[in-house]
């Protein structure tokens, strides 16, 4: 019997982490949005553009808007920063997320 207990608890436990990875896989978008900053002599600044960018393309993609474009919350994400004699450029690619 108390096998039996543990087994459904274990099964049960799964199903919940099934279901709440669905339920932040049907939060997100199914694509993933790239951005590209200016170039900068900074890094940090670099960095600023490109997020500023992506939240902005976010926000003018149709079925998305401005509940999706929060680099914070974006899914699967990945900033490249290439540097080189003029300065720094970044690239955001991300999946938006809803809060």
């Amino acid at each position: 019997m108390k096998s039996h207990l543990i087994a459904v608890a274990f099964f049960s436990a799964a199903v919940l982490a099934v279901s709440a990875a669905e339920a932040v896989a049907a939060a997100c978008a199914s694509t993933a949005v790239e951005a590209r900053g200016e170039q900068s002599r900074f890094v940090w600044i670099a960095k600023t553009k490109a997020r500023a960018n992506w939240r902005a393309k976010v926000r003018r993609t149709p079925g998305l808007g401005t509940k999706y474009a929060n680099w914070a919350r974006a899914n699967d994400t990945e900033e490249r920063c290439l540097t080189g004699p003029a300065g720094t450029l970044c690239i955001f690619t991300g999946k938006p997320c809803l809060p």
